[in-house]
């Protein structure tokens, strides 16, 4: 069994940044492709962006593009989401995932690729 823990969420106004991470246990995080989903109040969940197990690939949703950064630190079982020039429509619950399997597009684009979810941690971007 895989336990995902996010933190780091907040309050923060337009333009600022945050730096939410998700630390994994249970399992050994080197083998886990692992991603960031977000639902906004009245939308479906959506992939934010996606980091393979070895760090070397990595995927990211046009409007976060440039302004996001996902990140692994397979030392501390930790994976990052480095948010910078914040919008109000960032506005979401965001939900760390882990799987094991090869990413093949377009299948970890949905919520149903990835097997372990956390609880979510709200970033809020008031208008």
């Amino acid at each position: 069994q895989v336990q995902l823990a996010e933190s780091g969420g907040g309050l923060v106004q337009a333009g600022g940044s945050l730096r939410p991470s998700c630390v994994v246990s249970g399992r050994t995080f080197s083998r886990y492709n692992m991603g960031w989903f977000r639902q906004a109040p009245g939308k479906e969940r959506e992939l934010v962006a996606a980091i393979s197990w070895s760090g070397g690939s990595t995927y990211y949703a046009d409007y976060v593009k440039g302004r996001f950064t996902i990140s692994r630190d397979n030392a501390k079982n930790t994976v990052y989401l480095q948010m910078n020039s914040l919008k109000p429509e960032d506005t979401a619950v965001y939900y760390c995932v882990a799987d094991s399997r090869v990413l093949s597009q377009p299948s970890y684009y949905g919520t149903n690729f990835w097997m372990y979810w956390g609880q979510g941690t709200q970033v809020t971007v008031p208008s």
